[in-house]
C-alpha cells in the first residue's frame, strides 16, 4: 500500500480495523473510574492519554499484522451535552474535548503510518440519550441542531469524517447525517439493535436503513452494540439493506441490552468464537469493509476477527 492518510479506506476498497470496546476494557479490566462511561476527560491527564495511547497501540498491531487499513476513532461517545452536563462541561469545555479529541488522534495516526499506510481520522459521535431505550421519535431538525456542534467542531480541527454510533432510533440518525452534510463531513451511522434485530423503538434494522437511504443517505452504515446473532437475526427474508451495511462493531455478550445494564460483571464472551461468527457475518453481509469491537471486547477479540490473534500473541 502507498501512504496515503487522507482517504476513507473503508470506502475506497480498503479492508479497515477500527477498535473494540475502549469504554468497557477500561472500567472493567483497567478498574479506571469512568463516570457517566465518558472516556474523552481521560485526554486531559497524562496518565490518560498514555493509556488511551496503548489502547490504541493494540488495534494498530492489528492492522499492520492484518495488512489492513485503519480507522482511528475519536474517545467522545459521550462529549455531548446532555451526557457531558454532569462531568461539568459546559459548551466551551465540550468544544477544547473534541478539539483535543480529534488532535490526539491525528498524532497517533502519524506514529503508525510506518506500519500502516492507510488510516482516517474519525470524530465519534453518540446518541443524545440512552443509546439502549428509545424515548420515542425524535424530529430530525431537532436532532440536527443538537448534535452540528460537536460535528461543527470536527470538521473544523480536521477530522476526515464523522461516525455516530449506538443511534437507537430513525429521526436521530437523520438529523446526525443533515448536520454532517451542513458541514461538509462525510458520515456514517450505526444503528443498535435488540436480541430480535430490531432497533430499541421496534423498527426492523433493514426498514429503519432503508428509511434513512431514502431520506438522507448517509456514507456508509454500521450496526454495533449488539452480537452477531443479533444482527443475523434481522436478516429476515434479506432484501436489498444488507448491501448497505459496511461496518461491524458487535458486543462480545449474547446479553441483551436490558441484561448488559444490570450486570455488574464483565460477559467477554469467547474471542475465538467471535472471530468464527464475524466470518459468517462477511458471507451475509458482502459490503463489510470496517469492523472491530464494542462492548465486552479488548484488542483479543478484534485479532480474532482478523485472523491474527496468534500472530500477534493476543489469544
Amino acid at each position: 500500500m502507498s501512504t496515503v492518510s487522507s482517504v476513507l479506506p473503508h470506502l475506497a476498497g480498503y479492508q479497515t480495523v477500527t477498535d473494540g470496546g475502549l469504554e468497557t476494557e477500561f472500567i472493567f479490566i483497567d478498574g479506571i473510574d469512568l463516570p457517566e462511561m465518558a472516556a474523552f476527560p481521560l485526554l486531559e491527564t497524562e496518565a490518560g492519554r498514555d493509556r488511551i495511547t496503548r489502547y490504541y497501540d493494540d488495534y494498530a498491531a492489528i492492522a499492520a499484522a492484518a495488512g489492513a487499513a485503519l480507522l482511528l476513532e475519536t474517545p467522545t461517545w459521550c462529549a455531548n451535552p446532555d451526557r457531558a452536563a454532569p462531568l461539568g462541561y459546559d459548551a466551551a469545555g465540550l468544544r477544547r474535548a473534541n478539539l483535543d479529541s480529534v488532535a490526539f488522534m491525528q498524532e497517533l495516526r502519524r506514529k503508525y503510518l510506518a506500519d500502516v499506510p492507510v488510516i482516517a481520522v474519525s470524530g465519534m459521535v453518540g446518541p443524545r440519550g440512552d443509546g439502549y431505550v428509545s424515548a420515542g421519535a425524535v424530529d430530525p431538525e431537532e436532532a440536527r441542531a443538537y448534535h452540528l456542534p460537536q460535528i461543527t467542531t470536527f470538521a473544523e480541527a480536521g477530522a476526515d469524517c464523522t461516525n455516530a454510533l449506538t443511534i437507537p432510533e430513525v429521526g436521530e440518525a437523520i438529523g446526525i447525517i443533515l448536520a454532517a452534510r451542513e458541514v461538509g463531513l462525510p458520515v456514517g451511522v450505526s444503528l443498535t439493535v435488540e436480541t430480535n434485530g430490531v432497533l430499541p423503538d421496534g423498527t426492523p434494522l433493514g426498514a429503519a436503513m432503508t428509511r434513512i437511504q431514502e431520506v438522507a443517505a448517509p456514507d456508509w452504515f454500521m450496526v454495533n452494540c449488539a452480537h452477531p446473532n443479533h444482527v443475523e437475526a434481522a436478516l429476515g427474508d434479506g432484501g436489498e439493506w444488507v448491501n448497505l451495511l459496511r461496518g461491524l462493531r458487535c458486543n462480545a455478550s449474547k446479553l441483551s441490552h436490558a441484561e448488559l445494564d444490570e450486570s455488574e460483571v464483565l460477559d467477554a464472551g469467547d474471542p475465538r468464537e467471535f472471530g468464527e461468527d464475524h466470518a459468517r457475518m462477511r458471507t451475509l453481509f458482502p459490503e463489510l469493509t470496517l469492523i472491530g469491537g464494542c462492548c465486552g471486547t479488548d484488542a483479543r477479540h478484534v485479532a480474532a476477527i482478523w485472523g491474527v490473534a496468534e500472530q500477534l500473541q493476543m489469544v
